[in-house]
This record gives structure tokens, C-alpha cells and sequence, in this order.
């Protein structure tokens, strides 16, 4: 497969294109924030049975962790456009902050090195 390029921006483009389009609306906020925490909930699932010390169930051993990983990315996408939340200028928000507040604050815990 060809490696591709989306941007945050041209990622809630299509999110709300498809929405618009295909989805006939969005779910309320309220409802996409549940819809969220289930997502996230069902990755959880399969990274505790892949990597922590749970065994798959039978029927959950096909689960795949790249399609868990997208569903929690488009209900987030999807809360961004509704909230009205720029996620590129939001995220590069987010590592200037982090990069002031924890730029030294990681390279000196011994338990990471």
C-alpha cells in the first residue's frame, strides 16, 4: 500500500463531507462524547488482551487495533466539528505547551532512562 498524507484539517473535511453527505447529521455532542468513550473503551479491550495480561475471548482474536485506533479518531473529528475546535491549531498548541511545561521534566526522570 501506498503510504498517503491527510492533514488534521483535511481529515475533519472529510469527516464532515461524509457526515454531510453520507451520515445525514451529526450525533449530538453529548451523544458522540458516549460514542467516544465507547470507542476508546473497545480499544482498551484489545490492548489489554494484546499486550497486558488478558486472553482474547473467542470471537475477539480478528479484532484490529488500526480500525479501533480510526473509530476513536473520527468521533473526535467528529466532536471537533461540532465544537467548533480547530484540531491542527489545537495540537500544535498542545506541543508548544508541553514542550514549555515538560521539555526538561522527562529527560531527567531516571525511570525513563
Amino acid at each position: 500500500m501506498e503510504e498517503q498524507f491527510l492533514s488534521i484539517s483535511d481529515a475533519q473535511h472529510r469527516v464532515d463531507e461524509w457526515i454531510k453527505t453520507l451520515g445525514v447529521r451529526y450525533f449530538s455532542e453529548l451523544t458522540n462524547t458516549a460514542i467516544l468513550m465507547e470507542e476508546v473503551g473497545e480499544l482498551a479491550r484489545i490492548m489489554a488482551r494484546k499486550y497486558g495480561d488478558q486472553s482474547f475471548k473467542n470471537k475477539e482474536a480478528d479484532k484490529n487495533i488500526a480500525d479501533e485506533m480510526a473509530d476513536v479518531l473520527w468521533v473526535l473529528l467528529c466532536l471537533a466539528n461540532q465544537t467548533g475546535v480547530n484540531l491542527t491549531e489545537a495540537f500544535l498548541s498542545n506541543i508548544d505547551k508541553k514542550t514549555t511545561r515538560d521539555g526538561q521534566r522527562h529527560q531527567q526522570n531516571e525511570k525513563l532512562k
